[in-house]
């Protein structure tokens, strides 16, 4: 069998520059899943605009990005900050291909020990955070472009001490086939990927310690079919499959990235 090199060549660069001149907005960019998804989207010829709360942590991940990244101060929990976010993103670019609403944190906690702080947080920065983003970014949004949603494998599995963080997923889950709906006539397509137990920083605001957060790891490997945690950046191959052309007949779903473990449950 002859392979043609030249045909080979163009394919891979074709896939390469999968989002050459597209912007895309990804909030919780600096670190995890979005920040993987931001260097993989740069990879492939696009533009970046990140979010994340503390200003050093914004311009550390855009340094590492590079040239093509752009970073904006914005705690998802804040509505001041949301509300100007549209604004923040303007002096950057005046549209944009692709919205990751990534941003957030999980906080487990048993039932008898939860407090209206504690639920008012999670919700602020899930739920609102995220609806609001989203909301604010669709003026700048055209047809052909798409919203992708980050839930979790807590929607469909039990995780004990979950109780309102499982409880918020469920409703950014619910974003995926109402916001489809609603933005079908615009030619916006919106989807959603479930991440499993991926290697990122979301026991950080636990409130556990270091040695804790290892053995919690531990544990919950044990659990998985792969025996693994997955790499962020196999979550950022969902994300931009879903945001790309071949996936252009897909809308209203999502992809589930978790090793098997809500099928297998």
């Amino acid at each position: 069998m002859v392979i043609n090199l030249n045909l080979c060549q163009n394919f891979k660069y074709k896939i390469m520059q999968r989002f050459k001149n597209k912007f895309a907005l990804i909030t919780g960019g600096t670190d995890g899943m979005g920040f993987a998804t931001a260097q993989q989207f740069i990879n492939e010829g696009g533009k970046v605009i990140i979010t994340g709360r503390r200003k050093e942590k914004v311009n550390k991940a855009v340094e590492k990005l590079g040239e093509n990244a752009f970073g904006i101060i914005s705690n998802a929990g804040n509505m001041k900050d949301l509300m100007n976010l549209q604004s923040e993103i303007r002096k950057y670019t005046g549209t944009i291909d692709l919205v990751f609403a990534n941003a957030g944190y999980g906080k487990f906690v048993p039932i008898e020990y939860i407090d209206e702080t504690l639920f008012d947080e999670l919700f602020n920065v899930l739920v609102k955070g995220t609806f609001f983003t989203v909301q604010q970014v669709l003026p700048l949004m055209k047809s052909g472009s798409c919203v992708i949603f980050n839930t979790s494998v807590a929607t469909e599995i039990i995780i004990p001490n979950s109780s309102i963080y499982s409880s918020a997923k469920s409703s950014v889950q619910s974003f995926i086939k109402t916001f489809a709906a609603e933005l079908t006539d615009r030619k916006i397509r919106v989807n959603g990927v479930s991440p499993g137990h991926i290697k990122t920083n979301i026991f950080n605001n636990t409130g556990l310690n270091s040695e804790q957060i290892e053995e919690a790891v531990k544990n919950i490997i044990t659990t998985i079919p792969f025996k693994r945690q997955g790499e962020p950046s196999e979550v950022a191959n969902a994300v931009l499959f879903l945001a790309s052309k071949e996936a252009s007949y897909i809308h209203g779903t999502e992809i589930i990235v978790d090793a098997g473990i809500s099928a297998m449950k």
